[in-house]
């Protein structure tokens, strides 16, 4: 069983920037891909990045050269930089491995 839990959301002015964590314990990443999701009020989850073990990435149009996913394999730690913010980034992000979810961190783009 894995257990996830994502931290470094707060509250950021537009253009701001912010790194998100995701710290998996016990069985940890291992060599699963991981991503990160995020979910606005009254919209669905949706994709935000990817990394697989070998740190190849996909990401989402909307934040296509504003994101940086990385990971450290070491450390079981998938990370999230987050630059050139918008409010509409504005979410709950989660981190994702496989079927396990972290309960999420907010993230809030407001002047």
């Amino acid at each position: 069983q894995v257990q996830l839990v994502e931290s470094g959301g707060g509250l950021v002015q537009p253009g701001g920037s912010l790194r998100l964590s995701c710290a998996a314990s016990r069985s940890g990443f291992g060599t699963a891909v991981v991503g990160w999701y995020r979910q606005a009020p009254e919209n669905e989850r949706e994709f935000v990045a990817s990394i697989t073990y070998a740190s190849s990435t996909d990401y989402a149009d909307s934040v296509t050269g504003r994101f940086t996913i990385s990971r450290d394999n070491a450390k079981n730690m998938v990370y999230l930089q987050m630059n050139s913010l918008k409010p509409e980034d504005t979410a709950v992000y989660y981190c994702r491995r496989g079927g396990y979810w972290g309960k999420g961190t907010l993230v809030t783009v407001s002047s």
